[in-house]
């Protein structure tokens, strides 16, 4: 099967064309027609010779997805299923603008992508971990989700967060060269400022974040401020305890110079209390850092036992509540909205449900 030119960034693209007789400075000619101009055939980049036309048609494939269907939201938002080239399938969402403490945050667009076909974490609050996990998304099928949600839109992409289906971190090679093809100044595809990942506290890979210095921001799905609740909440992240998360966290910090988020799902009557507004508290103020609370979404459609079966979505009142004192104590925290719930692309809610046309 031959390989998609999209899994090759400039350096790459540049030894191989150098090493098949081409000038070095023809990458920057392909890789410019395929994320500027999005052509789908080696056929329209005029600007290079026939025979290279030619090698690059025999040698790469262009196109990534086999199928693309979508689903509407009545708040604007998008959901798209992409069909992969082995049958597998994977989930983006497209929330046209959010709603930050009950206010439109401008017109920002932001795209949460999807990192892993599956989840290894299984947590009991997400859906896409009842999937289990089939493999890593290459690189090509990180970008391309991009790609094709701008196509479909038909305008700029402001913002993508990398909290889609998976968990980022396990993937990190793939996702850095995403990262770093999406960020090439000649090609102008989005601000480093707008690029968030997301994790579930996977230690090696945010010192390795921290270490590379890739120009990213850094957000942790926290979820509790015990270590008993979070090996409830997160079971297969038992092995990175808080202490050492939280001290990854400051040497992220410390390293980059980034701020940092926290993540926090509020369920009723077991992460919502005064307990842990005192704790989240000294969490946040250890290193400059945000709070985005965020409601619970029922993932019902997929059946959940065991604890997962247990959580409720804290109440309305419950939630400015926590807000309102966070704020009291001067954290500078947030209440996101929940975009798609009528299709079940709020947070944690991917799970390739079907209804998508």
């Amino acid at each position: 099967m031959k390989p998609n030119i999209k899994d090759f960034d400039l350096s790459e693209l540049k030894e191989l064309l150098l090493s098949s007789g081409e000038q070095r400075y023809r990458a920057e000619q392909v890789l410019r027609a395929i994320y500027i101009y999005r052509i789908s055939s080696f056929d329209e980049i005029k600007i290079i010779p026939k025979h290279l036309r030619d090698y690059l048609t025999e040698k790469f494939k262009i196109t990534v997805f086999r199928n693309i269907s979508y689903q509407h939201s009545s708040d604007g938002t998008i959901k798209f299923l992409f069909h992969l080239s082995d049958g597998e399938a994977i989930e983006s969402v497209l929330i046209p603008s959010e709603f930050v403490n009950n206010k439109k945050s401008g017109s920002r667009k932001t795209l949460c992508v999807s990192t892993q076909v599956g989840c290894t974490f299984n947590c009991a609050f997400c859906a896409t971990g009842k999937l289990k996990f089939k493999r890593n998304l290459n690189t090509s099928e990180i970008i391309e989700q991009y790609l094709q949600a701008e196509k479909f839109i038909g305008e700029k992409i402001t913002n993508i967060v990398f909290m889609g289906m998976g968990e980022p971190l396990l993937n990190y090679d793939n996702v850095k060269k995403a990262v770093i093809i999406l960020l090439y100044p000649m090609f102008k595809l989005i601000n480093s400022k707008k690029i968030t990942i997301s994790t579930s506290g996977f230690i090696p890979g945010i010192i390795k974040l921290a270490d590379e210095h890739l120009p990213v921001k850094l957000a942790l799905s926290l979820h509790a401020t015990t270590q008993g609740l979070r090996d409830k909440l997160l079971p297969n992240c038992k092995s990175w305890k808080l202490k050492e998360l939280f001290d990854s966290m400051e040497y992220y910090y410390r390293k980059t110079s980034t701020p940092v988020t926290y993540e926090y799902i509020l369920f009723d009557g077991i992460n919502d209390t005064q307990d842990d507004i005192k704790r989240l508290s000294r969490i946040s103020k250890r290193i400059p850092s945000k709070i985005n609370l965020i409601p619970f979404h029922t993932i019902d459609f997929t059946n959940p036992t065991g604890f997962s079966e247990t959580l409720k979505p804290a109440s309305g009142n419950k939630i400015h509540w926590f807000l309102r004192e966070l704020k009291n104590k001067g954290i500078n925290a947030f209440l996101r909205t929940s975009s798609g719930l009528d299709i079940d692309a709020a947070c944690g809610q991917l799970a390739l449900k079907s209804g998508l046309s």
